[in-house]
């Protein structure tokens, strides 16, 4: 059987999310006034779970003022003898964020949670709760796993359009019923500014929900906050949290397009002259740690985000962080390159836990493109934004480290990996084969890539030879930043059967149609 099915996660969901989706949200969609006025603690910003495993998982609030998080679990919806955990205290440290971890939970079970937040100096003053629900990962192998990914959400000025449904990917994205949704990056544009009308190509409006902190690029730590709660304010990404656990990542918009550590920006407008991104970003990580629950950073905005997600035996999901220990921008095509897009560190792990690993598949969560050339900059020599850089020869640059990396999983046989990845803003699937390759020392590989949720689309990026690559499938417009309301919005699915172990790969619209799909069988090196 492919994928166990649970009949009571949807029922707990008519009742008690509607209850919470109904919440008002404040500045955007008005009060609520018998709660205002009631001084109880809200949580109108949704919960959300994260990092979820056989036995354990995360789950996330934000209050409206000061509020001790408390959670309660329960197998059923009743939530008759629930087991209750006590969370944080949520104060304006955090945003009045935070995060209970929770434990001991039982293996492949679906989990129903509620969030109540009390009156910091009366516990039995406790506000509406907030119910979410999630299915731990399966201690058989037979229950199989179905998870989705995608990235970009918000970015190129297109935000929340109510008129189109606002982020509707999510809907769709929920029906599939997964037990998880990879974040593959640009879960923010902190350096995109949203204005309330932007004309499209035919002469409409597309009007988007607006906030003070989206009105500019953001460069304070309650900027940063504030792109985040702006995502918040969407109700079908609302849903989604409370019943779909997530697994993040961060790219380069979390911070600002295409920064590097070290690098200085600024003439004045729209940043100030000399803005250090490492400045900015130290930023954006906290605002990150506050706003996702994440297992390696929960509590600790200093924390890694680069981690391995074991989910069952039949999947491990190494996240990466291509971004925050990656050398500057620039031709990248030096003849050594010790330091990369990972750091020597970040490499080694990954070398040691793919070689640890004994999941059926070992799925790389790239928050960048291997094959696919992504210039950053045109002046003079273009410099590279992510591995490729043009050149089909022998590896240069960046490419350095990712053949010592498919070397070393090739020569440890290491079997069923897979590359997913978001960034570019269209959809596509390559194959990588050395026969086809400058570099040969590899076994062949599929990378799939898969977005935006809710931003501008651009077509296909030029493919890089050096490894390979053959676009099997793409999909993408022929113009550039064409708006979410004109379609070429994307996520993937991945559906392993755990009765064989065979891996499948949807590639699908907003709508949740099938674009392409790709099987993949399990126990190979390459294929």
């Amino acid at each position: 059987m492919s994928h166990r099915p649970f009949p009571g996660r949807r029922s707990v969901l008519r009742g008690s999310l509607a209850a919470s989706a109904a919440l008002t949200l404040p500045g955007a969609l008005g009060a609520a006034p018998a709660l205002a006025l009631s001084g109880r603690p809200r949580a109108d910003w949704g919960v959300q779970a994260g990092d979820v495993t056989s036995d354990s998982g995360l789950v996330w609030v934000r209050a409206d003022r000061p509020a001790r998080m408390v959670v309660e679990t329960s197998a059923t919806e009743s939530f008759r003898a629930p087991r209750r955990w006590h969370g944080p205290l949520l104060g304006a440290d955090t945003d009045f964020t935070g995060t209970a971890r929770l434990h001991g939970l039982p293996p492949g079970e679906q989990v129903h949670y509620r969030v109540l937040l009390a009156d910091p100096d009366d516990p039995r003053r406790t506000g509406e709760p907030a119910y979410g629900t999630f299915r731990t990962a399966p201690a058989r192998r037979r229950q199989g796993v179905r998870f989705v990914w995608s990235g970009d959400l918000a970015g190129q000025g297109w935000g929340i359009n109510e008129s189109i449904g606002g982020y509707r990917i999510f809907d769709a994205m929920a029906k599939l019923d997964p037990d998880f949704f990879l974040c593959s990056g640009d879960a923010i544009y902190a350096d995109g500014p949203v204005q309330a009308t932007a004309e499209l190509p035919d002469g409409s409006v597309y009007r988007n929900v607006t906030t003070e902190e989206k009105s500019h690029v953001a460069v304070s730590l309650a900027d940063y906050r504030g792109n985040f709660r702006y995502n918040l304010l969407d109700a079908a990404l609302r849903r989604f949290n409370a019943r779909v656990p997530n697994i993040v990542q961060w790219d380069d918009h979390e911070v600002r397009n295409n920064w590097y550590p070290g690098e200085v920006i600024g003439t004045g407008t729209p940043y100030p002259a000399g803005t250090e991104l490492d400045d900015l970003a130290l930023r954006a990580r906290r605002a990150f740690s506050e706003y996702f629950p994440v297992s390696t950073i929960s509590g600790r905005p200093d924390g890694r985000i680069y981690r391995v997600h074991h989910h069952g035996p039949l999947l491990d999901v190494f996240v990466l962080d291509m971004r925050t220990y990656r050398n500057a921008n620039s031709p990248d095509d030096q003849k050594s390159d010790p330091q990369g897009i990972l750091g020597r560190e970040q490499l080694e792990w990954l070398k040691r836990q793919l070689a640890r690993s004994r999941a059926v598949w070992k799925v790389i969560a790239a928050d960048m493109p291997l094959g696919l050339v992504v210039p950053d900059g045109v002046e003079g020599r273009p410099n590279f934004e992510a591995v490729a850089q043009g050149d089909p020869g022998a590896p240069l640059g960046r490419e350095l480290q990712i053949a010592e990396l498919l070397r070393f999983v090739k020569h440890r046989r290491i079997t069923g990996t897979v590359w997913l990845t978001a960034d570019v803003h269209h959809t596509s699937a390559q194959h990588y084969d050395p026969s086809r390759a400058a570099f040969k020392d590899f076994e062949p590989f599929w990378e799939f890539v898969s977005g935006p949720l809710n931003a501008g689309a651009f077509p296909a990026s030029a493919l890089d030879g050096t490894f390979g690559p053959d676009r099997v499938f793409v999909k993408a417009p022929t113009a550039s930043n064409v708006s979410p309301a004109e379609g070429y919005q994307f996520f993937g699915e991945v559906d392993i059967d755990g009765d064989s172990g065979e891996l499948t790969v949807r590639l699908r619209e907003q709508d949740g149609s099938v674009l392409f799909t790709q099987v993949l069988q399990p126990g190979r090196v390459g294929q």
